[in-house]
């Protein structure tokens, strides 16, 4: 059985057939899309042929093999690519509120900065929420205040100082509010508030040394003014006094029980007056608890402020907690409402260019709606589709040439910023999406379609041989009068009666149509191989779409791209 030759693809019939920014490339549709008996059939043959006994037909039936000498040339390998242009951000500023708008001080075009007053909206039907809600937290924190109170009341203390003179309960007891729990004296300062004439008492002053005569005993004892009536009092025979208290150390045998005048810078009092104690005082609890702790004994001295007893209370306790929630309430709320104040000043989220304004100074905003739209221009993005075989060989970083059909004779340069590993599958075939970076934009704009080409690898004036050429475990067949089939094996048995001769390469760069040559082969050599392109330009791939014109590839080299995106070369 002898094959025909088969002839070249038509490069442009297949871009018209397939398009060229669709995003899904021409070869890799063209590949997918055949299923055609006759070249089914032709696959099966072929590879069965080649891949039986190393890469050579294993009859004695005739292939028609093509000849063609190792050149020099230059080889690129590309993936390409198209989209359209994206603004690096955008934002399209809503309104949260409604109300009339007061000011709108921006047109369409301008450049503005990031928190930018764009909108104000008048905020009259916030205010009198504002209010109301600024009173309910005075209120709550009144509250909260009163219940504070209460707590510090569960410590029962001395308002003056003095000493314990009873305790009426003990611990475990449960008082009520008001009752009667202990009682303070202050025996050791007595005090004796007698009448002056009042022109008299006008001159003396407070820490003044007085002398106390006891009446009973006409004893005298030294004593300090400490405190003078600055109002007049009228007695019998219309004396006008003021009354004058000195206070004066208990040597031990005053009481209250006996009377005394007082002499003030040789001036006596008008009168005389029983002794006081400086302080008794009975002490009651404020609220109602249970007695837990009692930190005194009777005829201990307790210093003003100092706890005498300690109570519990379930009930305080449960108020100042309902008093806490109440309040915090009242403070979210009023904090929620100056959030929705924010709302009626309404700023730019981002720097950049007013691209439309659809409200002005006037009019009336609506909640949800679009009053603005902001794009930032410093430079331009842009998404390409990648097949899963291409994808490994991307990566941040890598150069981008950029094309625009709206700007003619210019190329942009770009960079891969972003590499997605969440692929989208159809039809069997994943694509994963790949951010490309502009940041020369002169003469582009979002929305404008452009072509991406991303370089992989690049080599000058070197040895080349179509990639169809290339045989598993890296063997190209040369023929018996090129000068390396010295360093083959001849093939003998090849079906078209001719004798070559294998010879191990290795390989370096490659594209959709040629692989480099590092070593094995030289000027002057003829590599044969039997062509792997059908008369309709179909690719011809083993099953699973599997490529190896990549360098350090070792099986049988594709006739063109594995597909996806077009223009790479064979194995990638």
């Amino acid at each position: 059985m002898k094959l025909p030759i088969l002839k070249e693809a038509d490069p442009a019939r297949e871009k018209a057939e397939s398009g060229t920014k669709s995003g899904n490339f021409p070869t890799k549709l063209l590949r997918k899309k055949v299923v055609l008996p006759v070249l089914a059939c032709a696959l099966v043959i072929a590879f069965a042929l080649r891949f039986l006994g190393g890469g050579q037909p294993s009859s004695a039936a005739s292939l028609t093999y093509t000849t063609t000498s190792v050149e020099r040339r230059d080889i690129t390998a590309q993936i390409t690519g198209s989209g359209s242009l994206e603004a690096a951000n955008s934002y399209s500023v809503t309104s949260l509120v409604e109300g009339n708008i007061l000011t709108a001080g921006f047109e369409e075009g301008d450049q503005v900065e990031e928190g930018t007053v764009l909108y104000t909206i008048d905020t009259s039907d916030l205010s009198s929420t504002l209010e109301q809600a600024q009173i309910s937290l005075n209120q709550a924190q009144r509250s909260y205040n009163s219940r504070l109170k209460d707590l510090e009341k569960l410590s029962v203390t001395a308002p003056k100082a003095g000493r314990v003179l009873s305790l009426e309960v003990e611990v475990g007891d449960e008082v009520t509010a008001g009752q009667l729990v202990a009682t303070l004296r202050n025996s050791d300062t007595m005090t004796l508030e007698v009448p002056f004439l009042s022109d008299e008492a006008a001159g003396f002053h407070v820490g003044q040394s007085a002398n106390l005569t006891l009446e009973s005993t006409f004893e005298t004892l030294e004593g300090t003014v400490s405190k003078i009536n600055q109002a007049d009092t009228v007695l019998e025979g219309n004396m006008i006094v003021r009354y004058v208290t000195v206070a004066v150390s208990n040597p031990g045998a005053l009481s209250t029980n006996q009377t005394g005048s007082a002499t003030v810078d040789g001036c006596a009092s008008a009168g005389s007056a029983a002794f006081e104690y400086a302080a008794e005082q009975n002490i009651v609890a404020e609220v109602a608890g249970e007695v837990t702790a009692v930190q005194v004994q009777e005829g201990s001295w307790v210093n003003k402020g100092g706890v005498i007893l300690t109570l519990t209370s379930g009930s305080v306790d449960d108020s100042l907690q309902s008093a806490a929630d109440s309040l915090r309430n009242a403070e979210l709320s009023l904090e929620s409402r100056y959030d929705q104040l924010d709302n009626y000043t309404i700023t730019s989220p981002i720097r950049g260019t007013v691209i439309d304004k659809n409200y002005k100074a006037g009019e009336t905003s609506e909640a949800g709606k679009v009053l603005c739209s902001i794009y930032d221009l410093s430079y331009l993005t842009m998404t390409l589709s990648v097949d899963e075989l291409d994808i490994s060989h991307i990566e941040a970083g890598q150069e981008v040439s950029v094309t625009a059909d709206a700007v003619e004779g210019k190329t942009y340069t770009g960079v891969v910023t972003k590499v997605s590993v969440a692929g989208t599958s159809s039809g069997g075939t994943a694509t994963y999406p790949v951010t490309v970076r502009i940041d020369e934009t002169e003469g582009l704009l979002p929305g404008m379609n452009v072509d991406a080409v991303i370089t992989l690898q690049s080599a000058g004036n070197v040895l080349a041989i179509p990639s169809a050429a290339l045989n598993r475990g890296n063997t190209v067949l040369v023929t018996a009068d090129s000068p390396s089939a010295a360093n083959g094996t001849p093939q003998e048995n090849t079906g078209d009666g001719e004798t070559y001769y294998s010879v191990p390469v290795e390989i370096g760069a490659s594209d959709s149509n040629y692989i480099e040559i590092v070593s094995g082969l030289q000027e002057g050599d003829t590599v044969a191989y039997i062509p792997t392109t059908g008369s309709a330009g179909f690719d011809m791939m083993m099953p699973g779409g599997m490529d190896v014109g990549m360098p350090g590839g070792g099986g049988m080299p594709s006739g063109g791209p594995s597909g996806g995106m077009g223009g790479r070369p064979g194995g990638f």
